[in-house]
């Protein structure tokens, strides 16, 4: 295993030179953030990033990520070109020397929580989400709502997209996520890349659209639909371990051994009752995350891929992005990284 952090670009309040003193840490894991989705990623643009990166004596590790267009997880006529972008920005990050690219097959919504500002009874903030105020949240004013949604869909393209997936079931949005690995791994495979799909963060649906990646049969299912070491997961503690019937030492092993875990998100929550659950430190002492559990069950299948530690709280008076300050993810990259040396001692 070998650390990295995630960084934001020019605009990031944490700048390359803060990451760079965080013990350990030697890569960033960042992407074009201003591109449209359904665009092909330019190559020059990826050079300069990768550039940037560098000279700040940190390594670009691992994209995260490059959106998937709707129409592809919907399985529309326009796929077609859409794919074709997609494998050429998976080309144009390979040429950068990027390795890794995380991705997620999430419809609509990306990561999704219901307050970002929770606070813990020793004063820090963190993310919290709860299902019942989910079904609080009134779409038809569009998503600014929805705290933690970068993309602001105004209410008439929000109960467009929300209609087009209400006849998508499970199985058809399996069937477009075979489609899609089915043309982009023989591309990353050739670029030097593998891909690592994100788990559904939260691994439930919500406001009734389909998510499938969500557990230990569906990571099997996703790595039969192209069974190629290219197609493989990021092993997100967090999102998995929302759900009390993932064992995530037991899926760690199972999958590393196996040599498809690519990545590594490392990050520890405390549920609260059902579908409901908020962040916490990394320790596996201050949530429900056997965070030394997971950590073993890597080292043992001789994971040595990317990791970060995802999410942090904002503490000692912080303020910037929620869930990616700088101090609490420091914090828990020193974690992850003492365990993983005290491992490595008899």
């Amino acid at each position: 295993m070998f650390l990295t952090f995630r960084w934001f670009g020019a605009d990031d309040p944490v700048p390359l030179a803060h990451i760079r003193q965080i013990p350990g840490v030697r890569g960033i894991v960042s992407a074009l953030y201003d591109v449209p989705i359904g665009e092909a990623w330019p190559r020059d643009n990826v050079q300069r990033l990768a550039a940037s990166v560098n000279d700040a004596g940190l390594a670009l590790s691992v994209v995260e990520s490059i959106p998937i267009h709707e129409d592809i997880k919907l399985g529309r006529p326009t796929r077609d070109r859409l794919i074709d972008n997609y494998a050429a920005s998976v080309r144009a990050i390979g040429d950068a020397g990027v390795r890794v690219l995380c991705y997620n097959f999430m419809p609509v919504f990306d990561w999704t929580r219901t307050d970002l500002a929770m606070r813990l009874s020793d004063g820090s903030l963190t993310l919290a989400y709860d299902d019942a105020a989910l079904a609080r949240i009134d779409l038809s004013r569009g998503s600014g709502e929805l705290p933690g949604w970068a993309h602001a869909y105004t209410p008439d393209e929000l109960a467009t997209l929300l209609a087009a997936y209400r006849g998508v079931t499970d199985e058809a949005m399996w069937e477009h996520l075979a489609y899609f690995l089915e043309r982009v791994v023989p591309a990353a495979e050739e670029a030097g890349v593998v891909m690592a799909l994100h788990p559904d963060d939260p691994p439930w649906p919500i406001f009734g659209l389909p998510r499938i990646i969500t557990d230990a049969a569906a990571l099997e299912r996703l790595l039969r639909l192209v069974d190629r070491p290219a197609n493989g997961l990021t092993f997100c503690t967090g999102s998995l371990g929302s759900r009390p019937d993932n064992d995530l030492p037991v899926m760690a092993r199972r999958f590393a051994e196996r040599g498809r875990i690519h990545f590594a998100h490392c990050r520890n929550v405390r549920r609260t009752g059902e579908r409901r659950f908020h962040e916490v430190p990394h320790p596996s002492t201050c949530g429900d995350v056997d965070m030394r559990g997971v950590l073993a069950a890597l080292r043992d299948a001789g994971f040595a891929g990317p990791a970060r530690s995802d999410h942090g709280r904002m503490i000692w008076g912080e303020q910037g992005r929620a869930g990616y300050g700088l101090h609490d993810r420091a914090l828990g990259a020193t974690y992850l990284l003492g365990l993983w040396e005290g491992l490595a001692r008899p």
